[in-house]
């Protein structure tokens, strides 16, 4: 009956009214926010674990001792009264939203994918393919340097401090290095992306190399926290192979679309070769002399003239 109606409701173009939209747009939100509710809910009863996990890169201090040196150890606290329960929904809540991204993120999709074309369908899908596993491979190499990051910080306490640290505080510092080691794996492909639709050509990407290595280097020193330089380079080096490998795919996908269009590389204000020679001529076809005025047609025509004209005009 809902699909009905729907049909129904579009005009002859089959386009909907804006009130449907903004219907089917409430109603996805609803279905991505319940299955956010539903897994955070879920996440909860298992929340003491996920903070296990995601605090496990600080060395802890045996049996919660404060003896120990600073720089070896620390203690993971809960500074304030409410900070336990803040914590566990704060978890609960990231939880569910990663856990359940295959549902919201289908019910955007659906939303969005009417309005595309079919070529505009296939960027996306090829975008979101990528996307995925690049990102994952970021949040891993976050997670596993984090343990020597964490030991680096806390190797510059003074001896005979202690080092008491909020359980809400690593949890931040854990996930913004995740979601940056994350996004930063991203960029390659958005330049193949950018490519791909013919923003940017393969040979101008490769004239930004020295640029693009040392921004990601200034890029990574500022992002990850230690003063080392590991976490610079676990962060720097893989973004720039990647960098590089998203320049051969375009240099050769723009080789690929000379052969289809030899124009295809050229600027919009630049004009294009012109082939100039000149082609063989057919024969030339006869053409019949019009004919001659009455008066001029002789008596085989005298016979046609109405009142002195050649026609009824």
């Amino acid at each position: 009956m809902l699909k009905s109606a729907r049909k129904k409701e579009k005009d002859p173009e089959g386009r909907m009214p804006l009130a449907e939209h903004l219907r089917e747009l409430r109603n996805r939100l609803a279905k991505g926010m319940l299955a956010i509710t539903i897994v955070s809910i879920a996440a909860a009863y298992y929340s003491e674990e996920l903070m296990k996990f995601l605090a496990s890169p600080v060395p802890r201090c045996p049996d919660g001792g404060l003896e120990s040196k600073g720089g070896e150890c620390a203690v993971v606290a809960y500074t304030d009264l409410l900070s336990p329960f803040t914590t566990t929904v704060k978890v609960s809540v990231m939880a569910g939203i990663i856990i359940a991204s295959p549902v919201w993120l289908y019910q955007l999709w659906a939303f969005i994918a009417p309005g595309l074309h079919k070529s505009e369908r296939k960027y996306t899908y090829a975008f979101v393919s990528a996307a995925v596993p690049l990102f994952a491979g970021g949040a891993l190499l976050a997670y596993v340097i984090l343990p020597i990051s964490v030991r680096v910080l806390l190797g510059i306490t003074p001896d005979g401090s202690a080092n008491i640290l909020p359980m809400d505080k690593i949890l931040d510092f854990t996930v913004r290095m995740i979601l940056i080691f994350g996004a930063a794996f991203e960029l390659p492909l958005i330049l193949i992306m950018m490519n791909l639709t013919g923003m940017v050509t393969g040979r101008r990407m490769a004239g930004w190399w020295r640029g693009v290595v040392m921004g990601v280097f200034i890029f990574g020193a500022v992002a990850t926290p230690t003063t080392d330089p590991f976490g610079m380079m676990a962060l720097a080096g893989p973004i720039v192979v990647l960098y590089f490998i998203a320049v051969a795919f375009s240099i050769v996908n723009d080789k690929r679309r000379a052969r289809k269009n030899p124009d295809a590389e050229l600027d919009d204000d630049e004009a294009s070769d012109l082939d100039l020679t000149p082609e063989p001529i057919d024969q030339v076809e006869g053409v019949r002399p019009p004919r001659a005025l009455p008066e001029q047609a002789g008596s085989g025509r005298s016979d046609q003239r109405v009142n002195g004209f050649d026609d009824v005009t």
